[in-house]
């Protein structure tokens, strides 16, 4: 299943993208909900509390007096985390059997409040921010829930700042206009998106075949890159010996085609073998068929590799999984410094792509492309060594 993690600051109007969500058919699990719901009465959750902080938290109808426990619980660090040490494994629970019990081909819509804060946009396939501009954010406060304007200030700067949430955002939904706008975005984005990514991902489809196509360097390619890495190092664990963006994406100034290559070191193919389920369940299928690089040493044999992409229809991404039992992962690093540290050779590069691209446009495929760039490529490893040995250039 797709588990797409939303989140926003307050008064940005994250409800209002959640039902809409909700009504596409994705199942809708709302944190703040469930941390109602295991504190209501009778649970065990609040009985815990009680324990913990005393009965006079309690309303005259049996119900959580939540000004009553906030003033204990926020009074210093310790009842802080006290509370946080009953509520958050309660929440934790509720929320992993509600999401246990969705189907397997459900599009999960997590409305998660601190997920920012809380460092948990790994855990997801796609981040959704939704933002509007403060001013926008504190009249809602003061208008719709009644906040005086100093305590709506106050929390607005007591959350992440924009650019902690931009960080983590795949998507970012501006609801500061009308609201027929953020909807139709949204729509836009179930459709266009989210629905076919799910597909993608159930059924570990391959990205269909496309002609090259060099587009400008893009300044956030790293800063998407790192994202995907993020993820990706929660899922390789304690297999990993390194994860890095390589390839032209990762070479400021290089136009390239807009697919992400990503590179994860594990000590040995069976370790790669072993992630393949894990990483497609993350949203990376592995492709079928043997996957090698060209040998640079001299020996005859290719240097074999396993090689996934991404299931998201909107990011391509290249995902190769290497080992030390060949220098190919280490080439990857080192053409890449090599050429970030050559602005010529960066600008060489660039020339060949281009026009290979436009001899194979029509190709309908990227194979014919590559293997006419090889040549260059393999040249240029013989220059970055030269360059690697002068300057003791290490991985």
């Amino acid at each position: 299943m797709l588990r797409v993690g939303l989140t926003g600051g307050i008064g940005a109007g994250k409800s209002t993208v959640a039902n809409r969500f909700a009504e596409h058919g994705a199942v809708l699990v709302d944190s703040d909900r469930i941390a109602r719901e295991v504190v209501e009465p009778g649970t065990p959750g609040l009985a815990a509390l009680v324990e913990a902080f005393g009965e006079d938290i309690l309303a005259a109808d049996g119900s959580l007096d939540r000004p009553a426990l906030a003033a204990k619980a926020f009074a210093d660090d310790a009842s802080r985390k006290r509370l946080n040490g009953i509520v958050h494994p309660l929440v934790g629970k509720r929320t992993a059997e509600l999401m246990a019990e969705a189907a397997d081909d459900a599009v999960i819509v997590h409305d998660i409040p601190l997920l920012v804060e809380g460092n948990l946009a790994p855990a997801y396939h796609l981040v959704v921010i939704v933002d509007a501009p403060v001013e926008v954010r504190v009249r809602r406060l003061v208008e719709v829930r009644g906040m005086a304007e100093a305590d709506a200030r106050a929390r607005i700067r007591a959350q992440a700042s924009d650019e902690q949430r931009r960080a983590v955002a795949d998507v970012w939904l501006d609801n500061g206009g009308a609201q027929d706008a953020v909807l139709a975005e949204v729509d836009a984005l179930w459709a266009d998106r989210l629905v076919p990514f799910e597909a993608n991902l159930r059924l570990r489809k391959p990205r269909p075949p496309m002609s090259p196509v060099i587009a400008p360097y893009d300044s956030t390619w790293p800063l998407q890159a790192e994202r995907r890495l993020a993820r990706l190092r929660q899922i390789a664990g304690e297999r990993l010996l390194r994860a890095d963006h390589i390839g032209s994406t990762a070479v400021p100034g290089l136009p390239a085609k807009d697919v992400l290559d990503l590179q994860l070191t594990v000590p040995t193919l069976a370790d790669a073998d072993a992630l393949a389920e894990p990483l497609a369940d993350a949203g990376f299928p592995r492709l079928e068929g043997d996957w090698w690089d060209d040998p640079q040493d001299g020996s005859a044999a290719p240097w074999p590799k396993r090689l996934h992409v991404g299931a998201d229809p909107k990011r391509p991404v290249n995902l190769h999984v290497r080992t030390p039992e060949t220098p190919a992962w280490r080439l990857a690093l080192l053409f890449r410094d090599w050429i970030r540290a050559h602005p010529a050779e960066r600008d060489a590069y660039a020339a060949v792509k281009e026009q290979l691209a436009r001899e194979h446009s029509a190709d309908g495929t990227v194979a014919d492309y590559a293997d006419a760039k090889q040549g260059w490529v393999n040249d240029a490893f013989t220059r970055a060594e030269v360059w690697a040995g002068q300057t003791s250039w290490q991985p």
